[in-house]
């Protein structure tokens, strides 16, 4: 496998450990060993859940590593393993990004051109990936397509972090794949501005310049206090810490947050295109 998508080898793949430990804290489990169901029902999932993670077939639900922390007392082994896989599905350029925000309790970001990869639905994330490798076979196409819907569950988590997230008006004008395939889009945009962890605004195209027209942009903050910023291009990402650009760059979002529209105006604005196509 591509050492982009792996990353790793052998006993070190943190996916692998992951099932070796789960399995294995089952079975040394303190009142005697557990089968997968009385395991299952304690983390509250299904026994064929179980039967994956410890086969690793298939991603680990984002809610189930705390909750395999709390019953067995492993202090966040669970928890930072699931980090690792999620960090490690990603190519080199984007591991520290994915790395911080499995940890971020707040993300605010910003989107000139698409709809940001958090959001998006299996087929706009598809489209995408397909034009953008347009040698791609099918299967790596659903790999990059797993991976980016399996890193998704950090907002539907237990625990989500507070995400903002502004696009521009030419993200929900542009068409993306089919008509069907954008209109799922806008209407799982609408869902995702209805979570009450979520603010979801639209930049209309005549706000005029503002300082962040170089391209997208997110905020990252984590349960430390610690403040990053990650912006990317077309083939690479840069994270940024310095105090002084991360304030400068919080306060230019901060603008723009000023600028676009309102949650409620944002979701009308979407609604209309979406009923359009």
């Amino acid at each position: 496998m591509n050492a982009d998508t792996d990353g790793t080898d052998g006993a070190q793949d943190p996916r692998k450990q992951f099932a070796e430990e789960c399995r294995s804290a089952r079975e040394l489990y303190e009142t005697g060993p557990l089968t997968q169901t009385q395991l299952a029902r304690m983390v509250r999932t299904s026994k064929s859940t179980i039967s994956r993670v410890e086969n690793c077939v298939g991603p680990v639900p984002a809610g189930l590593p705390p909750l395999l922390d709390q019953v067995f007392g492993t202090d966040g082994l669970f928890k930072r393993l699931y980090e690792e896989i999620t960090t490690q599905a990603f190519p080199e350029r984007y591991r520290r990004r994915i790395e911080l925000e499995t940890r971020a309790v707040s993300i605010s970001e910003w989107s000139p051109t698409v709809v940001p990869g958090l959001l998006q639905t299996p087929s706009y994330a598809w489209a995408l990936f397909r034009e953008g490798n347009p040698r791609a076979s099918e299967a790596e196409l659903a790999n990059s397509v797993s991976n980016r819907v399996t890193r998704q569950e950090i907002l539907t988590g237990s625990t989500p972090p507070d995400f903002s997230v502004i696009v521009c008006e030419s993200v929900v004008r542009r068409q993306v794949g089919s008509p069907e395939v954008m209109r799922e889009q806008l209407s799982a945009l609408l869902r995702h501005g209805r979570r009450p962890t979520t603010v979801l605004q639209v930049l209309p195209l005549d706000a005029g310049t503002h300082g962040l027209m170089d391209g997208p942009m997110s905020i990252l903050t984590t349960s430390d206090g610690a403040i990053v910023v990650y912006t990317e291009g077309i083939r690479s990402g840069a994270i940024i810490d310095e105090l002084a650009d991360v304030r400068h760059l919080s306060r230019s979002y901060d603008v723009l947050t000023a600028s676009a529209l309102s949650r409620d105006a944002s979701a009308q604005m979407i609604r209309q295109h979406m009923e359009a196509l």
